[in-house]
């Protein structure tokens, strides 16, 4: 097979960041990587390093600075936007403002690639918008308000959205920002879950570092010197994630893929 066959998306020498009508201000730049079918692949990286800024730039939200995003070996600019909805589906942090719709009502949205110019769901789309609530678990809010949900039950309302468009690539960004750890974990295993299932290419961004040592199949560890790719063992081993995470007060056993504070550190603290 060739590197377009196998590869769902690759980036080559991409360079991410903003543009103004005077300058650009690149976050992070000559990015070349890929990620591929039924792997499960975790972004991580410190606040301000340029996570939401690439997978902006992935999703085809944000123009590349530099360099090409391809997908199923075609550039991104090749697609169309309802072409790119029925490959791509993403859920990012910012809050959408939704008002006057039921959790299935926004859920069903997720199946606006498939439905005609009115939006009406086929019979088909139904069963895709209540198997999408049930593989996450919100059937008790099905017939709830958008405006009547807390912070983590909208997120898990937008990842049901996501897996009702029935795509191969899935891009969530902090898709566990807002939930207590059970439904961290519950979401993590899901996410894998269907990765395996249907052979899905699912890239997320977090800062649950030991859930995404403990999950991920492949990390994309971005620092200011640029991006490193490997396994959970791989990056620990070669001391990559200690160097990069590790701060004074914490240290990390490469060996059970944990951190923790320095039991000085707590007795500082009393």
């Amino acid at each position: 097979m060739t590197k377009n066959e196998i590869h769902t998306i690759s980036i080559e020498n991409l360079t991410v960041g903003y543009r103004t009508r005077d300058s650009k201000r690149q976050l992070a730049s000559h990015m070349n990587a890929s990620l591929q079918a039924a792997q499960l692949t975790f972004l991580l990286g410190v606040n301000g390093v340029g996570k939401s800024t690439l997978l902006r730039t992935l999703s085809g939200f944000l123009p590349a600075l530099e360099g090409e995003v391809y997908v199923k070996g075609q550039p991104l600019s090749a697609y169309s936007k309802r072409q790119l909805a029925t490959l791509i589906s993403v859920v990012l942090t910012d809050r959408a403002m939704i008002h006057h719709f039921t959790v299935r009502s926004l859920v069903g949205m997720g199946r606006s690639p498939y439905t005609d110019f009115w939006g009406t769901l086929s019979k088909e789309d139904e069963r895709a918008v209540e198997a999408a609530i049930r593989q996450v678990g919100i059937e008790d809010l099905a017939d709830r308000m958008i405006d009547t949900l807390s912070d983590g039950e909208r997120q898990k309302v937008m990842i049901a959205k996501a897996i009702a468009q029935d795509t191969p690539i899935l891009f969530l960004d902090e898709p566990t920002a807002f939930l207590d750890y059970p439904s961290k974990v519950e979401i993590m295993l899901l996410l894998r879950r269907l990765c395996y299932e249907r052979s899905m290419t699912i890239f997320l961004s977090t800062h649950d570092l030991e859930l995404a040592l403990q999950i991920a199949d492949n990390i994309w560890l971005m620092t200011d010197r640029g991006l490193k790719i490997g396994t959970p063992q791989g990056l620990s081993a070669d001391g990559s994630l200690s160097d990069y995470f590790v701060r004074p007060g914490i240290e990390y056993n490469a060996q059970t893929l944990q951190f923790k504070v320095l039991k000085e550190e707590l007795r500082i603290a009393r």
